[in-house]
């Protein structure tokens, strides 16, 4: 394995062993996703299309290298609740790879030059960049292990103030929803290039801290 891919191997490792601990997940399979996707919007240009996410809809747009056919529809609008199924592949020695977005009422799938929801990857430097917008959307796509009727998510407890006084009894006690909360805030924050390495580390550590009431 290269070296630079064994160190992201590894990252993404020790986040899936935190992402377990901290939600406190138990053995066996999931039924949702341990880790968070990429923040959105997000967008990528790369092959024959640009695609983009804002969370609720996925655009393409296509270029130059576009087959005529294909773009002739003009640019193709995919709504997230109508997404069956996102098929990534890279490109590997001559044969291209790609991104589609296979929608539920779909009945037939062309050759992805073809398909006006799929992007054509040729193996460019660029073209990895796609498995972002991909992660994106599978991220916020219902867990293929969750149960058919999920109960409706409850809203987040407000953060405490404060005037608010600890809850637990005493006042040394720990609430760890709010500690949850702030790892992720620090996750998003770090993701989108507003805290470094170094400050997202030392913040996450202190909040580790008082998460195992040290």
């Amino acid at each position: 394995m290269e070296p630079e891919r064994r160190d992201l191997a590894e990252y993404l490792v020790d986040e899936v062993r935190q992402g377990l601990a901290l939600d406190q997940v138990p053995s066996g399979p999931c039924d949702h996703y341990v880790l968070h996707g990429p923040s959105v919007p997000v967008s990528a240009s790369a092959g024959d299309a640009t695609a983009s996410f804002d969370g609720e809809r996925i655009r393409l747009d296509w270029n130059w290298k576009t087959e005529e056919s294909k773009k002739s529809g003009g640019p193709r609008t995919i709504l997230l609740p109508d997404l069956e199924l996102v098929e990534w592949v890279p490109a590997a020695g001559l044969e291209n790879g790609y991104l589609r977005f296979v929608v539920a009422k779909a009945t037939a799938t062309a050759a992805p030059k073809y398909d006006p929801h799929a992007v054509v990857l040729y193996g460019f430097k660029k073209d990895p960049l796609m498995a972002l917008v991909a992660a994106a959307v599978v991220a916020r796509m219902p867990h293929p292990g969750a149960p058919a009727k999920a109960l409706p998510a409850q809203p987040p407890a407000p953060e405490p103030s404060a005037d608010t006084p600890p809850t637990g009894g005493d006042e040394g006690d720990v609430d760890h929803d709010v500690l949850l909360r702030r790892l992720r805030e620090l996750g998003d924050l770090h993701q989108s290039g507003i805290l470094t390495e170094a400050e997202f580390t030392t913040a996450k550590q202190a909040v580790l801290r008082r998460f195992s009431g040290a």
